[in-house]
């Protein structure tokens, strides 16, 4: 499949970079900042320059949207002109939603990606939504474009800022918990930086049982909390600052704001 980039920033050559590691797709970039054209000179043939948005249109199947929200609200005109409703588009800007999307450029096949940061290291959790007229085809095809540069859940639009809160913000608290983890053994007279890199290989470590494992989570975690022993005694303090409420407001906080911005910039 030949996909096009229309910006270049740091989410949009994450994701072409990822998919140039591959075999399956051509990636061609455009964009009137220099970041298309550095980028494409440091793919090393791997990504074709389009000197054009007429020409990144005409020569892909599909277009991902990477520039920024405001950016453009302020292409929808050149974009028609350029063809838009003759081709396929997946969307990165946040806030924009699928029925802006689909009235401005024109067409129903219109998906929109979620990605976080890890798109960089081919490993991120991405959010799927598709137009509600979008084809099959082209719904499977994003889908599997989003699954290869990490992994990918297919939710309806109006979940996306649940989606913020569990996972595209979520990667922040994360590292906020290693950071604490990492002061945590500090204090007990490990390096810092030691006690973080432990703290993510033992997130690791605990994902993978969680994979291997029929229990829930609540049930792992009181397999490992035997009576009397250590690990209870650091559960109880968690449970005693009221750890989940904390973690759960922080997650109803993201998705708030969220929606707060959807209402806001989402539309036209």
């Amino acid at each position: 499949m030949k996909i096009g980039f229309l910006g270049c920033g740091n989410m949009g050559s994450a994701i072409a970079r990822a998919l140039m590691s591959g075999t399956a797709h051509k990636v061609s970039v455009y964009s009137k900042e220099e970041s298309a054209a550095k980028f494409a000179r440091a793919s090393e043939g791997k990504a074709v320059l389009c000197s054009s948005l007429n020409e990144l249109i005409e020569k892909n199947d599909a277009v991902v949207i990477a520039v920024k929200p405001q950016t453009l609200r302020n292409m929808w005109e050149e974009l028609r002109k350029s063809g838009s409703d003759r081709t396929k588009w997946i969307s990165l800007a946040a806030g924009v939603n699928l029925r802006t999307l689909e009235e401005e450029l024109g067409t129903a096949d219109v998906v929109r990606f979620m990605p976080n940061i890890a798109a960089k290291t081919g490993s991120s959790v991405t959010a799927v939504a598709s137009a509600p007229q979008c084809s099959k085809t082209f719904c499977a095809e994003a889908f599997e474009i989003a699954q290869s540069f990490g992994s990918a859940f297919e939710l309806p639009e109006d979940k996306f800022s649940a989606f913020i809160g569990v996972s595209a913000s979520a990667i922040a608290y994360i590292f906020r918990f290693a950071h604490a983890l990492g002061m945590g053994g500090q204090i007990e007279g490990l390096a810092y930086r030691q006690s973080v890199e432990m703290a993510f290989d033992t997130m690791k470590s605990a994902f993978d049982v969680y994979k291997t494992s029929d229990l829930n989570v609540q049930a792992l975690e009181e397999s490992v909390c035997s009576k009397g022993g250590t690990t209870i005694e650091g559960i109880k303090v968690l449970r005693d600052n009221k750890f989940d409420i904390i973690v759960s407001q922080a997650v109803s906080a993201a998705a708030a704001r969220s929606r707060e911005m959807e209402n806001t910039e989402g539309s036209k």
